[in-house]
C-alpha cells in the first residue's frame, strides 16, 4: 500500500488549527495510507500573505474569501465546482451561514468550502456586568459612555479598523465600492473615520495593539474590561473548557436608529493546483465540510463551523454558552467585502493608513483622498 502525504496551512489559533488536526487524524484512521499535516501562520498573515506563495508549498489552504478574486484570474487554486458533486454543493449553499458559501464563488467558480463562519459580534462578561451594575449598551452613545468608564475593549489592529469603517459607513446608509473611483460617499467616510477614532482613543490606546484574539483574551481575564462592541467572534471564549470566565456573545448596537452590520469573515478550505493527490484532497475537503463533521467533531474540538446545521444544534449552543444561536442573526446580516483580484493589497494598505490616522492624528478629509487614490490604483488593469 502506497503512502499519500498532504500538507496544509491554516492560522495560528485553537479555532484554526485544532479541528483540522483532529479531522486529519480521523481521516488517517479511516485511510491509513493518507497522512495530512497542518502548519500555522499568524492571523495577520492569514489575511495578508500572498496566496500564490502559499499555493507553491501546500496542498490544502485555509484562506480568507477576498482571495477568491485572485484565484479566478491566476492558476493557483482548484475550482471545486468542477470536481465535487452537485448534491453536495447544493447542500453547502442551502446551509450557508450568511453569505459564507457565496463568498468563495467568483468568476463562475467555487474556490473554497466555507468550513468556518465569522463576523464581528459583541461579547461581554456577565459576572462583571452585574458587579459594576451596568446594562448592555444599545446605541453608539452607550459605547462612548462605557469607554469613558474604562470598561470597553475593541480590536483596532489595521485590518479590524477597516472592517469596522465599512460597518459605520453602511450604518449611515451609504453603499460601498459602487464604482472604481471611490470607496464611499465622501461625508460618510470622513464622519466614520472621526467617530471610530473617538471611540478607540476614548477606550484607550492599548486597543491599537489588539486584534480579535487579544481582545477576547483581555475580556476573559482581569476584572476591569466588561464589554466588546464588535470583534470577529470566537465561540471558544464561550466555552468553560477553554476559559475560566466564559463570555456571552450577541448582536450589535444601533447608530442613528439603524442596527450596525459588520463585515463578513470566516475561512474556506481550498486546494492548490500543485496538489499531486487531488482525489484524496477533494475527499478530505468533502469530509471536513460535511454536516456530520461540522456539527460534530469540527465544533467539539474547538472549531467555528461554516455549516448552518452546526449553528442550530442544541448541544453546540450548550457547549459554547449560546454563541451560535445568539450571533447567527448578525452573521446572516453581515456585509460581503469586495473580492476583485487586487482587493487584498488595498485592504492591507488602507488598514495601515487608517491605523496611523488614529494613532498619530491627521485630517479625515486628507485621509479619504489617499484612501480613494489607493483604491483607484488597485482597480487599474481589471
Amino acid at each position: 500500500m502506497g503512502t499519500i502525504e498532504l500538507r496544509g496551512i491554516t492560522w495560528d489559533h485553537s479555532r484554526g488549527y485544532v479541528p483540522l488536526a483532529a479531522t486529519a487524524q480521523r481521516y488517517h484512521d479511516e485511510h491509513p495510507e493518507v497522512t495530512i499535516s497542518w502548519q500555522t501562520r499568524s492571523l495577520k498573515d492569514f489575511g495578508d500573505y500572498p496566496i500564490e506563495k502559499l499555493a507553491e508549498r501546500f496542498d490544502l489552504l485555509i484562506i480568507d474569501h477576498p482571495f477568491a478574486g485572485y484565484a479566478a484570474t491566476h492558476p493557483v487554486l482548484v475550482p471545486l465546482d468542477e470536481h465535487l458533486d452537485e448534491s453536495f454543493l447544493a447542500d453547502q449553499a442551502a446551509n450557508s451561514v450568511g453569505r459564507s458559501h457565496e463568498s468563495y464563488v467568483y468568476g463562475d467558480h467555487l474556490w473554497a468550502l466555507a468550513v468556518d463562519a465569522a463576523t464581528p459580534v459583541s461579547g461581554y462578561r456577565p459576572d462583571l456586568l452585574a458587579k459594576y451594575d451596568l446594562e448592555l449598551p444599545r446605541t453608539w452613545e452607550d459605547l462612548l459612555i462605557l469607554a469613558r468608564k474604562g470598561r470597553l475593549a475593541l480590536p483596532a489592529a489595521p485590518v479590524d479598523i477597516i472592517m469596522n469603517l465599512y460597518m459605520l459607513c453602511l450604518a449611515m446608509g451609504e453603499p460601498l465600492f459602487e464604482s472604481n473611483e471611490r470607496i464611499v460617499e465622501r461625508r460618510a467616510g470622513t464622519v466614520a473615520l472621526e467617530m471610530y477614532r473617538e471611540l478607540v482613543l476614548t477606550a484607550g490606546r492599548e486597543n491599537l495593539q489588539r486584534n480579535p484574539i487579544r481582545t477576547w483574551e483581555a475580556l476573559s481575564h482581569g476584572e476591569e474590561l466588561v464589554y466588546c462592541p464588535f470583534a470577529y467572534g470566537y465561540a471558544n471564549y464561550g466555552r468553560r473548557d477553554y476559559t475560566d470566565k466564559p463570555l456571552r456573545f450577541g448582536g450589535l448596537v444601533s447608530l442613528n436608529g439603524t442596527r450596525l452590520r459588520s463585515t463578513l469573515g470566516g475561512t474556506g478550505l481550498a486546494i492548490s493546483t500543485i496538489c499531486q493527490h487531488l482525489d484524496t484532497a477533494l475527499d478530505y475537503a468533502r469530509y471536513v465540510a460535511s454536516p456530520e463533521c461540522q456539527r460534530g467533531m469540527y465544533t467539539i474540538t474547538g472549531g467555528q463551523p461554516g455549516h448552518r446545521q452546526a449553528w442550530l444544534d442544541d448541544e453546540n449552543n450548550l457547549l459554547t454558552n449560546g454563541f451560535f444561536a445568539d450571533t447567527l442573526g448578525t452573521l446572516d446580516d453581515a456585509y460581503l467585502r469586495p473580492r476583485y483580484p487586487a482587493y487584498n493589497r488595498f485592504q492591507e494598505d488602507a488598514g495601515e493608513m487608517i491605523w496611523h490616522f488614529i494613532a498619530d492624528g491627521g485630517q479625515a478629509d486628507e485621509l479619504m483622498d489617499r484612501l480613494d487614490a489607493r483604491y483607484r490604483e488597485s482597480r487599474v488593469g481589471e
